[in-house]
Formats: structure tokens, sequence, C-alpha cells
């Protein structure tokens, strides 16, 4: 059995109720296991009580990528997403001053040490429980422009390979829509691309859809200030749709400050039906689905 990693979040506070249970069974498309408290059969169980019966647990790292791949070797519910995350990339090269990653202190690799690493996710990518590769893709917030080539460059490998496997190719996108759009019509987007924790707002949602990329919205989606999102989720078409909670991070309202699970999924997914004035029903019948044609399970 795979021992989860540990990893100390922000979050303090006693974990949120359980919410009342779907009638839909629906999957979380995008959650961190391994940054999360408790067993993996705890958040499992937890789930599962709530109608959410699958897990999409995604790598943003070499080791990572490497347990995503082995609990969802080990776990019925779980299938698996291998990748380096936009900020992973630079640090690969440039090293990691701050301290973001869990490999502690690093070194510069270079050019050199990203290209082996992207290798290793290519032979991750082609086991076959790994359904998705990502996340991947740019993020402007945390990584200014001086790693823009190396996440750029770790991108468009990231996106060859998932055409080689014939994977999902599952997108980060964080103030960067307009170079995350470009580089994927200059390398060709794979069959399936989802835009994970959807970012833009309803005109970029119509765009992604009409170029046939999913749109996978999570917590965020219920803020007060978030309305931009609310308009994407009303915009996008039904068939379109995912949900997901990128636990331990973005949790729902009215649970902000505590820390996200999959358990939190209806949370979420009825702020969606909220915002598209649509039956709870149709939309999970709908994002479950979806989340089974991406992932292909």
């Amino acid at each position: 059995m795979p021992t989860k990693p540990t990893k100390p979040t922000k979050k303090s506070a006693e974990p949120a109720p359980a919410p009342q249970p779907l009638r839909v069974p629906v999957a979380d498309s995008h959650t961190h296991l391994d940054m999360q408290s408790g067993t993996v059969e705890e958040a499992l169980a937890a789930a599962a009580a709530v109608g959410v019966h699958t897990l999409i647990q995604v790598g943003c790292d070499l080791e990572g990528s490497r347990w995503a791949a082995r609990t969802a070797a080990e776990y019925e519910a779980i299938w698996a997403a291998v990748a380096l995350h936009p900020n992973e990339a630079p640090r690969i090269v440039h090293g990691d001053p701050d301290h973001w990653s869990r490999q502690g202190d690093r070194e510069p690799g270079g050019m050199a040490a990203l290209e082996a690493a992207i290798d290793e996710i290519d032979a991750l990518a082609a086991l076959p429980q790994v359904r998705g590769v990502g996340e991947t893709g740019l993020d402007y917030f945390r990584t200014g422009p001086g790693g823009a080539q190396a996440q750029a460059h770790s991108f468009r490998r990231h996106i060859a390979i998932a055409k080689r496997h014939g994977k999902a190719l599952v997108i980060h996108d964080r103030d960067a829509h307009e170079d995350v759009l470009r580089i994927l019509l200059e390398e060709g987007a794979p069959d399936t691309v989802l835009f994970h924790c959807f970012s833009g707002d309803a005109a970029m949602a119509k765009l992604c859809a009409e170029r046939g990329y999913y749109l996978s919205f999570a917590g965020n989606v219920s803020y007060k200030s978030a309305q931009n999102l609310r308009d994407a989720v009303a915009a996008a078409p039904l068939d379109r749709l995912l949900v997901e909670t990128d636990a331990p991070f973005l949790t729902p309202v009215p649970h902000r400050g505590r820390p996200n699970a999959p358990y939190l999924i209806p949370v979420t997914l009825r702020a969606m039906a909220a915002a598209r004035g649509e039956d709870e029903d149709t939309l999970a019948a709908a994002v479950a689905r979806n989340t089974a044609r991406v992932f292909g399970y």
C-alpha cells in the first residue's frame, strides 16, 4: 500500500461537516491527497458517503507524480494524472531558494535536469492507471519573466506527451490565458484538453468550448468576488463541465478557512447548479459522464 506523504498546509481549522449527499454520484476531477491530512482510505470513505465515488489524484512534481501513479494502481476508485506543475519547471532549472517544492533545498539543475524530469513524466504517463498529463501549463502569478522560458518549454513537452500516450491534458492556467491558448494552437492540442480550476470569464469559456476543451470548476466558483466564474459556468455547454476540489485548496463557501477535501464536492457542484439555474441532478449526471469521458474510465 502506498505511504501517503505528509505535507503541512496553511489550513489549521477543524474539518467542515459533511454536506448532504448527492443523489447522482460524481467524481472529483482534481485533488491532491498527498497534501491532505488523514489516510487515503479515510478520504475515499468520506467522499463515497456523499456520492463522490471516483478521485483523480494529480501530481505536481516528480515525487507527487510517482505517488499518484502508485496510489492509482492500489485503489480502484483512484486514477492518476502526472506532470511537473508550471511553477516546478523553473525551480528545477534555476533552483529553489524559497523552498516551495517538497524536495527540500535544490541547486540549479539547468535545462538538462528539466529534460530528465520530463522524461520520467513521459514514462509515468504510459502507465495504464495514469489517465491524464497534468497539471501543466503556465502560471505568471508566482513565476515571473525569468521562469517563463522554462514553463513554456515544459508545457510544450507535456502537450507532446499527452498526444503520444493518448491521455487527457490537464491545464493549470493562472494569469496566462492568452499564452496558454496560443501554445495549444501552435503545438496542436491533444484530443482531450481539460482546463483545471477554470479561471477565465464567459467569453473564454465559450471559446474553449468551441475548441472542444473541457472546463473544471473548483470551490472558488462560490466566492463572492468570483462573478466571472459563475458567468463562465453558466455560459459553458453542459457537455463540457467537470467539478473538482483542488483540495486541500479552494475550499468552497461557507467553509473557507477549513481544509478542502473530496467529500466537499457536493458544495461546489450545488454552487455551479445555482449559477446555471439548473437542477442539481441534471448537472451531476452530465459532470459524471464528462469526467468518465475525459479520463477514459
